[in-house]
């Protein structure tokens, strides 16, 4: 586990008074800015009316960008009815907020809004990650905290959980529309039909996106293989499914094979915290049949496919090979209220911890959850896999907080 225990370590006393509390003078206040999402065409939003009207029932500001709910069709007067303040300016949302909340990485003008010293909370989307947008954070002592890394001390990714299942679902509703031959694709039903042989479903990981893409995939009644480098995944999802798939070990000799036999083929490889492994080669690609279909489904984390490239919404496919490829990053989105109800019912309780603890140093202490998401603190790096992504240093964040750095 890369975060220890900080069971042993002291603090010296007084050392919390060196930072600077959350709230404001009244002390029942924490300002929370929830931005209208801007970039790859996000149509999420951080926090439902619902979360917000729980955060403001416990005392805390909360500013929400005008818009920024419309696309998941939460409208404004909702916003304000939950107790939310709406805020014209981007500019002046960022400048008011002590905790910046929202599901995309800050992009180059949002990163310009930042500042000195706010909490953000987002996913930090591994594929994208550069090191100057870490460098940035840490010159303005700002605390990162990504979904990717929130992890519960029953070693549970909830946020990452709830998306990906999104995303698993979506994966196979997304193939299947994309092998019908209106869009290109060889038209084939992913259940068949019959006398008719059903659609060949491959999917590179067990893990959550590869667990809910097979149980979708069943649902229609298609052919599902899943492969994973793990035998202990894939013997607990087979559980899991009452051995309805078939499953085999990440070898090059039995992706060659699946992937050579599939109508789909599904990216869910995920390495937790670390960019996607590159599982099939482009030569894989080359051997499926013509018309068939790749939902690379972790384009967030990189990748698993060696001829995926992220696509966008309004673009969402190519064809390599006459194989057509969905690559969308952020695949959630297409699923905007869902989503954000999901995103919602994670965050709110984090965000009510920082709110009770009344600075992030307390914070971090008492929730393990958000010291494992933690990967920029003040002027340090904190997330080892990131350091070594990069060939930066790092600190470990128990021992940045226990000394009150």
């Amino acid at each position: 586990m890369e975060i220890p225990s900080l069971q042993g370590f002291e603090r010296e006393p007084g050392l919390m008074t060196m930072e600077k509390p959350l709230k404001k003078d009244d002390g029942q206040s924490l300002r929370i800015g929830v931005p209208r999402e801007v970039a790859n065409e996000e149509r999420r939003v951080a926090l439902a009316p619902s979360g917000v009207g729980a955060l403001v029932a416990n005392g805390h500001e909360v500013y929400v960008e005008q818009g920024a709910g419309r696309q998941a069709h939460f409208q404004d007067d909702e916003y304000e009815e939950s107790g939310a303040e709406l805020v014209e300016e981007p500019d002046d949302l960022y400048s008011q907020s002590d905790l910046i909340v929202k599901v995309g990485p800050p992009d180059e003008e949002e990163m310009g809004l930042l500042q000195q010293g706010q909490i953000l909370i987002s996913a930090l989307n591994l594929g994208g990650t550069t090191p100057e947008f870490l460098r940035h954070l840490m010159r303005l002592r700002i605390t990162g905290i990504g979904f990717e890394f929130i992890r519960d001390p029953d070693g549970t990714f909830p946020l990452v959980r709830m998306m990906h299942e999104i995303t698993g679902s979506m994966s196979i509703q997304i193939a299947g529309r994309y092998l019908e031959s209106n869009e290109g694709g060889k038209g084939v039903m992913l259940g068949g039909i019959s006398g008719v042989p059903p659609a060949t479903v491959v999917i590179l990981g067990a893990g959550v996106v590869g667990e809910w893409a097979a149980r979708t995939a069943l649902g229609y009644g298609a052919h599902v293989i899943v492969l994973d480098s793990e035998l202990g995944s894939l013997r607990a999802l087979e559980h899991y499914l009452d051995r309805s798939i078939t499953t085999a070990m990440a070898s090059d000799h039995y992706l060659r094979q699946a992937v050579g036999s599939a109508d789909v083929v599904i990216g869910a490889m995920m390495a937790g915290g670390e960019r996607s492994p590159m599982l099939v080669t482009e030569d894989m690609v080359a051997s499926m049949s013509p018309g068939g279909v790749i939902v690379d489904a972790v384009m967030d984390q990189g990748g698993c496919i060696e001829t995926s490239r992220p696509t966008t919404h309004s673009d969402p496919v190519y064809r390599r090979h006459d194989v057509i490829h969905y690559c969308v990053p952020n695949m959630p989105s297409n699923a905007a209220r869902t989503a954000t109800y999901a995103l919602s019912h994670v965050l709110v309780p984090y965000l009510l911890h920082i709110g009770e603890a009344g600075s992030i140093n307390e914070a971090l202490w008492r929730d393990e959850g958000l010291r494992n998401g933690t990967y920029v603190y003040r002027q340090h790096l904190t997330k080892k896999s990131l350091a070594s992504m990069f060939g930066m240093n790092h600190r470990d964040i128990e021992l940045l907080i226990a000394s009150g750095i």
